[in-house]
């Protein structure tokens, strides 16, 4: 199964860093992470860049594979 990490407001978000997820691409995954963590996730992933095994994805349609690692990295301030 894949691992979806949150980091920042994302983890706060979801009250969690790390869980173990089932989903066949990044959009089902992140709709049920939505589902399960609320309208207060769903505001943090509509904003926040994704990366798939370390490297960046925009295309949410993207498949998951065992083992895969998906985080979810909101805006940071700072400079």
């Amino acid at each position: 199964m894949p691992t979806l990490r949150y980091f920042a407001a994302a983890a706060e978000a979801a009250g969690t860093a790390q869980e173990t997820v089932i989903g066949a691409d990044v959009a089902g995954v992140l709709a049920d992470a939505v589902d399960r963590h609320g309208p207060r996730l769903a505001h943090v992933v509509a904003h926040s860049s994704l990366l798939l095994d370390g490297r960046y994805v925009q295309d949410r349609n993207v498949s998951l594979a065992e083992g895969d690692v998906l985080d979810v990295l909101p805006p940071f301030a700072g400079g």
